[in-house]
């Protein structure tokens, strides 16, 4: 088994977020999870396809409160692993590395108590702003009835969960979300979140052209 690649891998990745800024916390982490990962991907053709199963294999092992943290470390070595360094250095360009992770966790539930939350749930108008916008462009592509009520519960589970954030930013819905995705532990059932969760940020940030993400073949589906 050939581990030289991941091995590199791992020391320019840790050695940018060291440069970055990324304080000794933040390192050890990401090496944890990183190395555990890399164990997996030893000898492993590179691969996007490979690289996300390997992911939702790894994860059904890390416990919830670490999922955030973990996730973005894949997001982030994935392309060390890849050796694209055209990526890398868009990242290093862009705030790409979250070096300086947000210190705010949604509170802790269950699906079932957020499913059942829905019945009686009441949202302010700076909620039902973009879940109406959100209902309105998946009418508007010819969704039926089941699969917009599907879609918009979904919406709502991730508004309740924003709802503690200090902020209202990208940094605080990937959180959200990241620390949401164990709370299904059906697969299938995961992947539509995260399907339905990529299409409402859109609306939830408010992209003009968001009515033009939904329900597009080959909508992502995998954790990273």
């Amino acid at each position: 088994m050939n581990e030289i690649r991941e091995k590199e891998a791992i020391d320019a990745y840790l050695k940018l977020l060291q440069a970055k800024g990324a304080n000794s916390g933040v390192l050890h982490k990401r090496a944890s999870f990183i190395e555990l990962l890399a164990k997996r991907l030893a000898g492993q053709v590179p691969n996007g396809e490979i690289y996300r199963d390997i992911i939702e294999d790894v994860m059904d092992s890390i416990p919830v409160d670490a999922w955030h943290d973990s996730l973005t470390a894949a997001r982030e070595f994935y392309p060390f692993w890849m050796k694209d360094f055209k990526a890398i250095a868009a990242l290093n360009i862009n705030p790409g590395f979250d070096v300086k992770p947000i210190d705010w966790r949604p509170i802790q539930a269950t699906l079932k108590l957020l499913s059942d939350s829905l019945e009686t749930e009441k949202f302010e108008a700076v909620e039902n702003w973009p879940l109406k916008a959100y209902t309105q462009a998946l009418r508007f592509e010819g969704a039926e009835q089941a699969l917009v009520d599907t879609r918009v519960k979904l919406a709502k589970i991730i508004l309740i969960r924003l709802r503690t954030a200090p902020d209202k930013d990208s940094k605080a819905y990937r959180a959200a979300v990241d620390l949401t995705l164990p709370l299904f532990s059906i697969k299938h059932s995961r992947r539509l979140f995260l399907v339905v969760v990529r299409e409402f940020y859109h609306f939830w940030s408010g992209n003009p052209d968001a009515a033009s993400m939904v329900l597009k073949e080959g909508a992502g589906n995998a954790l990273i």
